[in-house]
């Protein structure tokens, strides 16, 4: 799987707009970790990206293709420098954050209100059961 002509241009205008130069990049080839075996351990498929200016340093191993790693590298240092200069938080961050709210604790008052909740469902269950008669037939 390659990356077309038309993503490399966007993220060249992405690129541009947040004034990265590609010689204020460094750019290393590494090892990969991990799983993968034999394969993994020989070549040096993840790419170790760095921004001078603003000290930003990116490492991506994402696919086993060098060229996607770059291209994922670059989309990366992208999204951490318009983090850093908007202030704003990116999807990423959200979903992380989002995650970190479902997995929370509940307070006692919130988890005594959802398990009498629970116990009335129960009881709405209870009731539809099949009626018994009390007469013997």
């Amino acid at each position: 799987m390659a990356v077309g002509p038309e993503k490399i241009k966007q993220l060249e205008a992405r690129m541009t707009k947040l004034d990265i130069v590609e010689s204020d990049l460094s750019e290393k080839f590494v090892l990969g970790s991990g799983k993968g075996g034999q394969k993994q351990n020989k070549t040096a498929s993840a790419v170790h990206l760095a921004h001078a200016p603003s000290g930003v340093e990116v490492k991506c191993q994402r696919t086993r293709s060098q060229h996607l790693n770059r291209y994922y590298a670059r989309c990366e240092l992208c999204d951490r420098l318009e983090e850093r200069i908007l202030g704003a938080k990116n999807k990423k961050q959200q979903a992380r954050e989002k995650i970190r709210r479902q997995k929370r604790r509940r307070s006692r008052r919130a988890k005594a209100k959802m398990l009498d909740a629970k116990s009335q469902q129960g009881q709405k269950k209870r009731l539809r059961g099949p009626i018994r008669s009390s007469e013997n037939d």
